[in-house]
């Protein structure tokens, strides 16, 4: 019987990603082993939710490094060391320089449509008042293979959402999430199936 492929989740804040993925493993829709829960924070509490599953998890904090280059290397050394398949970037919030022999192996999941609203300082809420402030009529989300320009790397799928009117940032952000939900999965799914090599649009404008 083949191995599962292992997968680690890289985290900074809530950990609502990760919840989701442990959920989808457990009803037998995602076919992945989470072998490691890495954050760049101590105070994440996504690292709660890893120790509330029994997952394996680690802090390399990115204030104990120089530069950016030896935070990522420090990172990668406790992926490497647990034979990971892929890296899944779930609200991940620091420049992680990628090593050539991992592209195309770390996606990231990104709450809005790239190529719009992406690059360096468009995460979390600061992105859903961007697209509201350009009087954007429909947002979404985008998981893309992971390159060291911020938001560049090949899309593998988006899910898109309206935008309402009376929209703010934490609703458009919620509506974002329940595609997020659907689409983070199914890009790691389309990974392993070898799918991954296109955009695919998926219908996510639900009422």
């Amino acid at each position: 019987m083949n191995a599962r492929p292992r997968i680690a989740v890289l985290v900074s804040g809530t950990g609502r990603s990760l919840e989701n993925l442990v959920q989808c493993i457990e009803r037998g829709e995602l076919d992945v082993e989470i072998a490691l829960v890495l954050s760049n924070t101590p105070s994440a509490f996504a690292l709660e939710r890893a120790a509330r599953h029994g997952l394996e998890s680690r802090v390399v904090d990115h204030r104990d490094f120089a530069d950016a280059q030896a935070f990522g290397r420090a990172v990668f050394a406790e992926i490497e060391a647990r034979r990971v398949d892929l890296v899944v970037l779930a609200g991940f919030l620091r420049l992680l320089p990628i090593p050539d022999a991992w592209l195309g192996r770390v996606l990231n999941i990104h709450p809005a449509l790239l190529p719009k609203f992406g690059g360096k300082g468009y995460f979390g809420e600061r992105v859903h008042r961007a697209v509201i402030e350009a009087r954007e009529r429909e947002s979404g989300c985008t998981v893309h293979y992971v390159t060291n320009e911020y938001d560049r790397g090949p899309i593998v799928l988006q899910r898109r959402v309206p935008v309402r009117d009376g929209d703010d940032s934490h609703t458009l952000a919620e509506r974002v999430f329940e595609e997020e939900k659907l689409a983070l999965p199914d890009a790691i799914q389309r990974h392993f199936a070898g799918l991954a090599g296109a955009t695919v649009e998926r219908g996510g404008a639900r009422g």
